[in-house]
Parts: structure tokens; C-alpha cells; sequence
């Protein structure tokens, strides 16, 4: 437009509403209320064999004190600078070599963990510890002062879920560092386990207010996701998928997050699937590929991929597969906005 034209008397009106900090609906209502889910998130792939070069350097520039956390961060390309994986998740991947301690502190946010591999580790959560073997599913809830510990002989790795953003969005986020950089210890070595893990919970003791379990250890998992792909026939989206429950409620494992493990048994060519639950997904065993919209994504042991909301994903392999993945649909179905197709 010419300088000295005219101004547009709606455009006149938009700059001097904007001085008050308003602005017209009309011109964003269709982005605001979508038809359908319309993601700007890609479906991203994080080979292990690209990431673990770069984790192991990590380890060689900053130790895990300095760090307070060695962790690589996930990022999603769309939301590159916020520490997103989606917009409602956190992942990253995080390295403990031999004799370190990750110290002991607390957040508001809840965390969970799938070891991915190494041996020798420990997670202490509210005074109980508890090993770290590979494929273990592991929490730290929501104000609980942990701290993972490595006295073994080997690097150990694990990939970290994390609600952040979530906490984030509702400006409601503490911290606090412990003194030390092991929490007390007052309870027995997966005391938690014993009491809540087999069908039984105490009598005569308050019950807990959250899932007391923070380790679903990965050969019971197993274990489990064999003989049903032994006795029952597969899902044609999922294989054979178990969720991640509070033994206490049958509800998921924490309230901002669901997380699950799938066995897709040998020569499966799964369905097309989506789901309003933008989904972060590791390869604990086998190689396949899923294809994440139009995008065809090869995966192989400990490889990280993400599924964006309403994106179709449908699984193949040729052998035996193990997938583990989490989300933030039990926040999702809280509001009752959760959908799938």
C-alpha cells in the first residue's frame, strides 16, 4: 500500500484496539476451534545409535554434579527452545556413569522412567530404593524428594517422561535440592513392592495418597505380555498393549500420565490407529517400523519416536517386538476430551 494511501478503517481499528491489548476474535476463531486436531508437532525420530555418541560426550564434558541431571532433551523441531517432546510432555534421554549420584531433589512435576540399558543403578524415592534394570517402568511422583545412584560398573541409561509442560502452563511449578546428596533412607530396599505388588495391600495402615509402586520391574512385564500373546489373539491396532495401573485404584499409574508396554508378536502388520493423546514411544526389544502419518519411521532397539495428536500410526515387524510408550490422556479423559479412532 502507498504511503500516503488511506488507512483500511478496519485495519485503523485493529491497531488502536491493540494498544489496549485486545483483539478481534473473528480473525483466529477457525485456528482456535478446529474442525478436528490440527498439530504443528512432526513425528520425530531419535535413533539410539545417533543419540548415544553424543550422550557419552556428554558424560566426558559435565559430570552428573554439575549437571544435577545429565540429560540430552528431546525436542520436537516445532517447538524447538521449550524443552517439548509435544506440547504437553517432556522426554529426554539421561546418562549415570559409574560412581556418580544424581543428587536428591523434588519438583512439582511428575517423572517417569524406562531404563533402557546398564546394570548396577538405583532409584531412592521417599526413602526406598530400588534397582534400575533395563526395560524397568519407574515413578517419582509429584513432590518426592529422588536421587538415582550408580555404584555398578557400567553407564546407565534411561529414557525420563516428564509432565513440565503441563505444570508450566499452569505457572504452579516448585523445586526445592536436597542438603544431601542421598536422601535418608528409612524403609526397606523395595518395601512398596512387597506390600502393594501382589494382588494385597495393607490392613490397618493409612492408605497411601498416590500410587505407592514407583518400579514395575521389566521381567514381569515381560513375562506377562508373552503368555498373552501365547493364549489370546493380537489387537489389530496394538498387538497385545497393557497399561501401567495404581494397584490401589486400577487407574493409571500417574494422574498426568499413562504409560504402556505392547507386544507385537512375530510377522504383525498392525491397523491404522490415532488418538487425541499425543504418544512418545521407545523400542525396548526387536526392529520394525511404524508409519506415523506419511512418514515411515525404521526402528530398532531403544530408538525414541513420537506420534502427534489425531495422527494415524499403524506397527509392523517381521519378529518378536516389545514397544513401551506414555502419553497425557489420563489428563485427557479427566476432562473428558480424550478420543480415538
Amino acid at each position: 500500500m502507498p504511503a500516503d494511501a488511506p488507512e483500511n478503517p478496519r485495519q485503523a481499528f485493529y491497531r488502536r484496539i491493540d494498544s489496549r491489548h485486545l483483539a478481534p476474535l473473528w480473525e483466529v476463531l477457525a485456528a482456535l476451534v478446529p474442525p478436528q486436531p490440527r498439530s504443528i508437532l512432526e513425528p520425530v525420530h531419535w535413533s539410539f545409535a545417533e543419540v548415544l555418541p553424543h550422550l557419552e560426550e556428554a558424560g566426558r564434558l559435565i559430570s552428573a554434579e554439575e549437571a544435577e541431571r545429565r540429560v540430552l532433551v528431546l525436542e520436537n523441531p516445532a517447538l524447538r527452545g521449550k524443552s517439548q517432546i509435544t506440547r504437553s510432555l517432556y522426554a529426554g534421554i539421561q546418562l549415570l556413569l559409574p560412581g556418580e549420584v544424581a543428587h536428591s531433589h523434588r519438583h512439582t512435576a511428575t517423572a517417569i522412567r524406562l531404563v533402557i540399558e546398564g546394570r548396577g543403578g538405583f532409584t531412592s524415592v521417599d526413602g526406598e530404593r530400588t534397582p534400575m534394570e533395563a526395560g524397568d517402568f519407574i515413578i517419582t511422583p509429584s513432590g518426592t524428594f529422588h536421587d538415582h545412584s550408580n555404584p555398578g560398573s557400567e553407564p546407565v541409561v534411561w529414557l525420563d517422561g516428564l509432565d513440565v509442560p503441563m505444570i508450566q502452563m499452569f505457572e504452579a511449578g516448585f523445586s526445592e535440592r536436597n542438603p544431601d546428596p542421598h536422601q535418608l533412607l528409612d524403609r526397606a530396599d523395595d518395601e512398596s513392592m512387597d506390600r502393594y505388588a501382589h494382588n494385597m495391600r495393607p490392613v490397618g495402615v493409612p492408605g497411601p495418597a498416590r500410587n505407592p509402586l514407583f518400579r514395575y520391574p521389566y521381567a514381569r512385564t515381560r513375562a506377562v505380555l508373552q503368555r498373552m500373546a501365547e493364549r489370546a489373539p493380537a489387537h489389530p491396532c496394538h498387538g497385545h498393549k497393557q497399561e501401567f495401573v495404581d494397584p490401589t485404584t486400577g487407574g493409571p499409574a500417574t494422574p498426568t500420565m499413562a504409560a504402556f508396554m505392547q507386544w507385537l508378536p512375530r510377522g504383525f502388520r498392525g491397523a491404522a490407529h490415532r488418538a487425541t493423546d499425543g504418544t512418545v514411544f521407545c523400542v525396548v526389544e526387536g526392529e520394525g517400523a511404524s508409519l506415523v502419518g506419511e512418514r515411515r519411521i525404521e526402528w530398532k532397539p531403544h530408538d525414541v519416536f513420537v506420534v502427534p495428536s489425531w495422527v494415524p500410526v499403524s506397527h509392523e515387524c517381521d519378529g518378536d517386538a516389545v514397544l513401551f510408550s506414555f502419553s497425557d490422556r489420563p489428563v485427557q479423559q479427566a476432562l473428558r476430551i480424550w478420543k480415538e479412532a
